[in-house]
């Protein structure tokens, strides 16, 4: 999905990969051969910056705070989860609002599906996984029964659809 992404695509990416607690995370050395934007785990209080993917580490939550500054929280698993998409979504939806775009790719459970209500409610765009190129229909499939899914497609056109949706003015 990233590969198809331009290196100088003009906004940061936040990845976050359900981990079980103290293991650790090789999705960044993973996602960095296989794009041209620059991927680094996400570290507490740091700018995002445009062209760099930022995963959230193992057994934290990763948010964007109003200053557009990350931050890693130590609170509460939500849904048995930590990282959670849903709490990232929903600070998506609180802090960048209507410029918002999120995308739920494969994984079990529901993780996901109401932050993506929340972007939609505040403007943004969701996209999600569909079925067929999924391992876990589980995620994807939570949010699109929300009904506040933009677009279903193949894991391989996400990343193009994104640059076009961006390039187009509706994400930022």
């Amino acid at each position: 999905m990233l590969g198809s992404i331009p290196h100088d695509f003009p906004l940061p990416i936040l990845v976050v990969e359900h981990q079980l607690p103290g293991s650790k995370s090789l999705l960044p050395s993973i996602l960095d051969r296989s794009t041209a934007l620059s991927v680094k785990p996400a570290e507490d209080g740091e700018i995002a910056r445009p062209g760099t993917v930022y995963v959230a580490p193992t057994d934290l939550h990763l948010v964007i705070g109003p200053d557009r500054r990350l931050e890693l929280l130590d609170s509460a698993p939500v849904r048995f989860q930590r990282p959670s998409a849903n709490v990232l979504f929903q600070s998506l939806a609180e802090y960048v609002g209507g410029a918002a775009a999120v995308i739920v790719l494969s994984g079990m459970g529901s993780d996901g599906a109401d932050g993506a209500v929340a972007v939609k409610k505040a403007g943004g765009r969701v996209m999600a996984q569909d079925e067929a190129s999924a391992a876990f229909f589980g995620m994807p499939g939570a949010a699109i029964e929300t009904g506040t899914v933009d677009r279903v497609l193949p894991a391989a056109e996400i990343g193009a659809a994104l640059s076009l949706m961006v390039a187009s003015g509706a994400a930022a």
